[in-house]
This record gives C-alpha cells, sequence and structure tokens, in this order.
C-alpha cells in the first residue's frame, strides 16, 4: 500500500503538508504494522524530499482521541470517520488543479524628502562685502572693484534706500589675483598695519606742534560751532552764573577777611564752590555736543549728567563740608566780629545778582518745560536739562543762604554774641548738604538709564500695534539718552502673512505660475523656495525699516530704535 501512495504523491507533486494528512485520515484501519514501519523510514531518511514540495501549513488537520476517565480509571477512545484512500487522492488532486491566485504587484510610496545640508566656511564666501571694507581687508583699489559684479542691497543707513555690495567670494579671488597668494597679501596687510601706526604717532606729534604754535602766535582759527552753545539755551545760563558767583566770591573774602565772620566765611566758599561747579557743568556742555564716533555710536550728551554729578558732590565735599566745619569751629572757640557794614553792602549785591541769575535759569526751564508739555516743578524734578538745574539749584540755595547770613550777621550785631553767626554758617552748609544730595540722586537716576514717561511709552507701542504687519509687542524699554533723546527698543512679533502679501503685490503673478507649474523635481522646488524665500526675508526688513522711520517721524524725540524680530 505504501508504494502506491509514494506513487501517487509523486504523480500529483504532492506536498509533505498534504501526504501527512493523507496518511493521519486513512488511519491504523488503512495500513498494517508493516507499512507503518515502512513508513516511518520514508520519514526518517527524507525520501520525500526530492518529490515532495512546500504547501502551506493550513492545509493540514490533525486528529486525536477523547479521552474520559470513568470508574477506576477506564478510558473510552472515540476515532472520527474519516474518507478513504481514493476519496483524499480525488482531494489532493482537485486541490493540484485549482488555479492559483493572481495576485497584485506591491506598490511602494516613497516620501521624497530634501537632503540635509551641511554649511561649512565655504557657505559663507556668499556672504556680501561693502567696498570699504574690500579695500581695508583684502587691500584693493576702487579700480580692482570696478571689474567686480555689483549686488544693490537695502541700506541700513537712514540718509540712503540702497548702496552696492560685492560677494566675499569675488573679493577673495581679485585679492589673490592681485597680489599672487596668501602670503604676499598677508604680508602687505602687516605693511600697512605698521603705516597706520606711525601714521598716528605722527598725527600726534604734528597735533602736539599746532597746539604749540598757537599757544605761541596766538590761535587764528575761525570759531567752532561749540562756542555757539554757550550764546543761548543751558550755555547761555552757566555762563551768566559764572560771571556772576566769580565776582560775588570775590567781593565775598573780601569782606570775609574784613570782617572774620563765619557767616560771611561759609558764604564765599559757597560762591567759590558754584563758580567751580559751573565751570565743570560749561566743560561738560561742551563736551556734549560732540559728534559721535566709532568709540561713542550714541554721542556725548551724558556729559552733562556727568558734570552735574561731579558738581553736587564738590557742592557737598567743598561747599558744606567748609561750612560746617567753620561754623563748628565758631561754636568752640567763638571770635568777635569786627564793623559788619561792609558785609552788609556784600550780601545785599549778592543778593541782586544771585536773583538775577535765579531769574534767567528760571526762564529757561519754563521755556524748555513748555517745550515738552510738562510743569515746571516735573521738569525739574526728572532732570531733563542737568546744567540748568544745578544753576536753579545753586542759586535757590544762593539767595537763602545770603538771607540766613544775614539774619543771623544781624543777630550778632545786635545781641553782640557770636554763637549766632557760627550758627548761619551751619545752616548754609546744612542747606549745600541738601541741594547736593538732590543733584546726586537726579543725575545718577539718569546716568543709569531712565525710562521716559508711561504715556509717551503708550504712544510708541499704539504705533506699533496698530500695523497691519505686527501681531504683538513684547518687551518694550524706552531710555532716557539726554539732551531730548530717546532710545527705543521692542520684540516685534511680525505677521507673516501680511509680509508674504506685502511680497506678492509687487510680482508677477502669471510668471509666478508659470514657475510652478515647471517645478518637477525637489531640486527645482527647492531653487523655487530659496529664491522667494530671500525675497521675503528682505521685504520683512524693509517693514522693519519702514516703522522705525515712522516712529522718528511722528516721535522726533526718538534717535535710536531698535526692533527685534520674534
Amino acid at each position: 500500500m505504501l508504494p502506491g501512495l509514494a506513487a501517487a504523491a509523486a504523480a500529483h507533486r504532492c506536498s509533505w503538508s498534504s501526504l501527512c494528512r493523507l496518511r493521519l485520515r486513512c488511519g491504523a484501519a488503512a495500513c498494517g504494522s508493516s507499512d507503518l514501519q515502512e513508513w516511518q523510514n520514508l520519514v526518517t531518511f527524507g525520501s520525500f524530499s526530492n518529490i515532495v514540495p512546500c504547501c502551506p501549513l493550513n492545509q493540514v488537520k490533525s486528529y486525536s482521541t477523547n479521552v474520559q476517565k470513568e470508574g477506576r480509571g477506564s478510558q473510552t477512545h472515540k476515532m472520527e470517520k474519516v474518507p478513504s484512500f481514493d476519496e483524499a487522492a480525488e482531494n489532493i488532486g482537485a486541490e493540484l488543479k485549482a488555479p492559483l491566485i493572481k495576485q497584485e504587484p506591491l506598490q511602494v510610496r516613497v516620501k521624497a524628502v530634501l537632503k540635509k545640508r551641511e554649511y561649512g566656511p565655504k557657505y559663507t564666501q556668499n556672504n556680501f562685502i561693502t567696498g570699504v571694507r574690500a579695500m581695508n581687508e583684502f587691500c584693493l583699489k576702487s579700480s580692482d572693484l570696478e571689474q567686480l559684479r555689483k549686488i544693490r542691497r537695502r541700506s541700513p543707513h537712514e540718509d540712503t534706500e540702497s548702496f552696492t555690495v560685492y560677494l566675499r567670494s569675488d573679493v577673495e579671488a581679485k585679492s589673490l589675483e592681485v597680489w599672487g597668494s596668501p602670503e604676499a597679501l598677508a604680508r602687505e596687510k602687516k605693511l600697512r598695519k605698521e603705516a597706520e601706526i606711525e601714521y598716528r604717532e605722527r598725527l600726534f606729534r604734528n597735533q602736539k606742534v599746532l597746539r604749540e604754535y598757537r599757544e605761541f602766535l596766538g590761535n587764528t582759527k575761525p570759531r567752532s560751532r561749540t562756542t555757539s552753545v554757550f550764546f543761548k539755551g543751558p550755555g547761555k545760563v552757566v555762563m551768566v552764573a559764572i560771571c556772576i558767583n566769580g565776582l560775588n566770591c570775590f567781593f565775598k573774602f573780601l569782606a570775609w577777611i574784613y570782617t572774620g565772620s563765619a557767616s560771611m566765611f561759609s558764604e564765599a566758599i559757597h560762591s567759590l564752590s558754584d563758580t567751580c561747579n559751573q565751570a565743570l557743568l560749561a566743560l561738560g556742555i561742551s563736551k556734549s555736543v560732540q559728534t559721535p564716533d566709532p568709540t561713542h555710536p550714541y554721542g556725548f550728551s551724558n556729559m552733562r549728567y556727568i558734570a552735574s554729578l561731579i558738581s553736587g558732590v564738590g557742592i557737598f565735599m567743598m561747599g558744606a563740608g567748609l561750612s560746617w566745619y567753620h561754623g563748628v569751629m565758631g561754636l568752640l572757640n567763638p571770635q568777635p566780629i569786627e564793623s559788619l557794614l561792609w558785609a552788609y553792602c556784600i550780601l545785599a549785591g549778592s543778593l541782586v545778582s544771585e536773583g538775577a541769575t535765579l531769574l534767567v535759569a528760571v526762564n529757561e526751564l519754563r521755556r524748555s518745560a513748555r517745550a515738552k508739555g510738562m510743569s515746571l516743578y516735573k521738569y525739574v524734578m526728572e532732570s531733563h536739562d542737568p546744567s540748568t538745574n544745578v544753576i536753579l539749584l545753586e542759586d535757590t540755595a544762593a539767595v537763602l543762604g545770603v538771607t540766613i547770613a544775614a539774619t543771623c550777621m544781624g543777630l550778632t550785631s545786635i545781641t553782640g554774641n557770636p554763637l549766632y553767626d557760627s550758627l548761619g554758617s551751619l545752616g548754609v552748609g546744612t542747606l549745600l548738604g541738601v541741594v547736593s544730595a538732590f543733584l546726586i540722586y537726579t543725575n545718577t537716576e539718569a546716568l543709569l538709564g531712565r525710562s521716559i514717561q508711561p504715556e509717551q511709552v503708550q504712544r510708541l507701542t499704539e504705533l506699533l500695534e496698530n500695523d497691519p504687519s505686527v501681531r504683538a509687542i513684547h518687551d518694550v524699554k524706552a531710555t532716557d539718552l539726554g539732551l531730548g533723546k530717546v532710545r527705543f527698543k521692542a520684540e516685534v512679533d511680525f505677521d507673516g502673512r501680511v509680509v508674504t502679501r506685502s511680497y506678492l503685490e509687487k510680482q508677477d503673478f502669471d510668471q509666478m505660475l508659470q514657475e510652478i507649474q515647471e517645478v518637477k523635481t525637489p531640486e527645482e522646488l527647492e531653487t523655487f523656495m530659496l529664491k522667494h524665500g530671500e525675497n521675503i526675508i528682505d521685504t520683512l526688513g524693509a517693514e522693519v525699516d519702514r516703522l522705525e522711520k515712522e516712529l522718528k517721524k511722528r516721535n522726533p524725540e526718538v534717535r535710536h530704535v531698535d526692533l527685534e524680530i520674534l
């Protein structure tokens, strides 16, 4: 029976699993012990390996006996009915003749991914460089730059809308063409650096010689524009105060030498300190109007605050300190006072002159406060004009000091007790100490970077927020730089859709649609996006410039605007 089974399997190319199923279906009733032994030999030595192909495992069916325990462990075996050998052979033939299912080809969709680009140092050769830097850093001439590609870019300066730049790679290639090698270029740079150092040393020597020449023959140079600041505004007030306080100081010292009064000595010291401090203020005013340079890009306007601060310290040390010292010495060692007639005359003249200077300072402050739309008190407290503030406070202290000194001297002359005169000296010193403390505080606040008024900040913020291209404003800082100059800084969240639409309004849509239709590969898409992406960034920069110009136009006090893009 087993040879017949092997022949049937070979004829129909039955699989191993089909033969297993056939053998299981036949069961023990279909074959004897000899056939089983021969079957095991075929399985053991792999006789079917050459004639049986692989078949799916779901074709294999297993049958087992149902064992139930009854009573004393008796077992009942139930065998299922299996088909005969001929029926099994027919089933196998039908399965082998069945047509195979046609499988559809597998389609895999591959996602196009742009390869990540590594930007190395060579990529910076696409950077732009100005003509001045090209000539200074690469030792080129203007005629050399005429042969290079010129690119018009948006200018960072307010007075020009665009300027010419060059590709750094072109400039480097031109420098190598001119000088032959990087070593030759490095040697030329070194020689030029040495020549620049020598030029600066020679310029310093020439300036020294010119200064000596002026001292010997006189200065014939036309009057500088900086001297005009002393004929108007705070400069005029300071010059008037210097002249008046200088005369008062001279006459008060004469009166003190004649009378020996402690109060008169305090007033003489007071006038001397005022004169020195106002000379310091004049120096600060002259320095504050200097034009900015690379070392000080925001100018020298803070020199007025620095001079006023030093003036406050000088009033405290020189005026208040000496007045307290002389008053304490008068209390400890009282001395008789001579005739006070000349002292009264000098104090009266000082009262008139100091009052005149005070009126000049008050009028100047009122005019400046009116121009700012502020009250006089607020303008003085915020120290918008430090030089005039110093004159105002010094002259106010001078008028009050003259009144205190005259009162104490009068009590001394009536009672004959010199202690009143010493108390007058202490009173003048205390007054000067209060003035100096106020000046030190207000000028220190200004030098630390004081913010402008909240109303002004709100007006500037609303101007930006009302612009269509701006979504939000963050981290707003508006700092008073002095002399009516304001620096404004803000983090701006731009609306990218509005900026892009602003760019698209300037483009030819038909040409852009044609370019889009020509895009077929990721490389062409990358080229298209890079082209328009760079132009959109330039449009964003133009929007920043536009907002900065509007801020400065509507708020003349805003001189420096820093808008940072979020």
